[in-house]
């Protein structure tokens, strides 16, 4: 029988709800600053109300260039409920990339945090860009609005615009590592799906009493877990400065007694680290979720070590915006006999479904290696304008995520790593994941990285770029490597480093990391 109707709730009516339910709650706090959510749900539904006047509409592009704050977060609610679309930038991005961004997305609004003026005039230059209006989150230059008038300025309630499942909300940027970034279209009904998956999967059991921390972008995966505190009522307590200080973080949760939060690897590593996690209460925590990129074993156990049995894992890329796997709390266990299923990320999450394909698309065996595929209900609609990246990222209905890995009888996934990071020495396949993941048992190992570099003899030979921690002894740790790996796998050089590589969205990527051994060499034959 043909559907009738496509039509779906307007994701910004999760904030019309909760306002209606729990407006004398705080929604967002940020140092001395609260804002209810009945305050915040009248100042989107103002904004809507300015936006219109400027001519803005059902599925006109605002780009957004901001770090977090209220007025960032007020803007995704407004694009929602216009029936717009909220495009955000990574604040950490280059000019030139969000010049890209603003001529790849269509943008006719661009909202900006002031601190961000070359990025503005990058986007308003660059050819083919269809800016029309200029808002600036703070203090405005001549001929450009404010959002605080916009936002500020009395007005009647808001009606969400009329909205179908597949109609866009959200352009969700990748990092582009093995090119320029595409967006990756994220709309209404995807993302009421995404939303209760979330609090089924992630969160069971959140509600008002609960509390949540945002220590990451709301341009990306935290913004996704901000919109489902708002769905059940959740205040959500920004930091209180850009810069991650964990003295801070764990301050914020003791006095708000946080109960959750979005965080990526290095992020959780970080809080399990500092001698800030002994000093403070953060008994409150329930799920502190990470997801990203690969978490080692070791980072895992410090983790429930020193912050208790809260962690969260989830495997998801922004097509699927986080929706493949969950590892919850439960099944994590410092102790390897308990843990059971070590280096798993966990198994398919609700309604979705996961599978390990080979070239050809077909099924392999439990156990084997291939890509990761999945469909369901958060599978994005496709790249905006980009038929050819279409082509690649589907095949049969399943989307490729580029991930290999394999699964075992229970159905739980284990990702071996990116198929660009493979390598091929001496006619055997090398998957650096494998080899990080031993060498990040060496007490002396930090962090590190191993990549595929040119060579004469093998075509291509491990390099390891390793950040060690103090008293770091060369010799000894090439005697524990060669007894922990097999030779052909083995980096056949190391290379020191204070930090690795990151890219503006916080990862670590291989392309990076041999970039920057790359520099060396060049710098060393010069």
């Amino acid at each position: 029988m043909e559907r009738v109707s496509n039509r779906v709730m307007n994701l910004g009516h999760f904030l019309t709800q909760t306002a209606q339910r729990l407006g004398d709650r705080a929604a967002l706090i940020r140092g001395g600053d609260e804002l209810t959510f009945a305050a915040l749900n009248q100042r989107v539904d103002n904004a809507c109300h300015g936006l219109q006047k400027l001519g803005i509409g059902k599925g006109d592009r605002i780009l957004v260039q901001s770090r977090n704050s209220f007025a960032m977060f007020e803007t995704m609610f407004a694009a929602f409920k216009l029936g717009a679309v909220w495009v955000p930038v990574n604040f950490r991005l280059s000019e030139d990339e969000v010049a890209f961004i603003a001529q790849n997305s269509g943008a006719k609004v661009l909202a900006y945090d002031p601190v961000f003026k070359p990025h503005r005039d990058a986007a308003k230059a660059v050819e083919g860009s269809v800016l029309e209006h200029t808002i600036c989150l703070d203090q405005p230059e001549e001929g450009e609005h404010a959002w605080s008038d916009l936002a500020g300025e009395s007005a009647a309630t808001f009606e969400e615009a009329a909205v179908d499942h597949n109609d866009p909300c959200w352009f969700f940027f990748t990092s582009g590592t093995t090119g320029r970034p595409k967006a990756a279209v994220l709309t209404h009904g995807q993302m009421g799906f995404v939303i209760t998956n979330y609090l089924a999967d992630l969160f069971p059991g959140l509600g008002e009493q609960d509390a949540s921390l945002v220590v990451a972008p709301l341009s990306h995966g935290a913004g996704i877990h901000q919109i489902a505190q708002v769905a059940r009522g959740v205040v959500s307590v920004l930091l209180d400065g850009e810069r991650f200080d964990t003295e801070q973080v764990f301050a914020l949760i003791e006095r708000h007694k946080i109960t959750n939060a979005f965080t990526v690897p290095t992020i959780l590593k970080t809080m399990a680290d500092s001698e800030a996690v002994d000093r403070y209460d953060h008994t409150s925590l329930r799920h502190l979720i990470y997801a990203g990129s690969p978490t080692y074993r070791v980072d895992q156990q410090k983790a429930l070590e020193k912050l208790g049995p809260c962690i969260v894992q989830y495997f998801g890329l922004g097509e699927v915006t986080g929706n493949i796997t969950v590892l919850p709390a439960a099944l994590h266990h410092i102790d390897d006999a308990v843990q059971g299923r070590i280096g798993s990320c966990g198994y398919a999450r609700s309604a979705m479904q996961v599978q390990i394909q080979d070239e050809q698309g077909s099924e392999v065996g439990r156990g084997e290696t291939g890509e990761i595929c999945v469909i369901g209900p958060a599978v994005f609609a496709g790249y905006f304008n980009n038929p050819e990246a279409n082509a690649k990222a589907f095949r049969n209905g399943w989307f490729r995520t580029g991930d290999r890995g394999h699964m075992d009888d229970a159905g739980f996934v284990y990702i071996t790593g990116r198929e660009s990071d493979m390598y091929i020495s001496g006619g055997s396949n090398i998957y650096p994941r494998e080899i990080e993941e031993k060498l990040m048992q060496h007490p002396q190992v930090r962090e590190c990285a191993v990549v595929g570099m040119p060579d004469p003899k093998w075509g291509e030979v491990g390099a390891l770029a390793l950040v060690p921690e103090p008293g770091f002894e060369q010799d000894a740790f090439i005697v524990w490597m060669n007894d922990k790996i097999a030779s052909y796998k083995r980096p056949r050089r190391i290379e020191i480093f204070e930090a690795l590589p990151t890219s503006g969205y916080g990862k670590v990527t291989k392309n990076l990391v041999r970039a920057a051994i790359e520099a060396r060499d060049a710098a060393e034959d010069e």
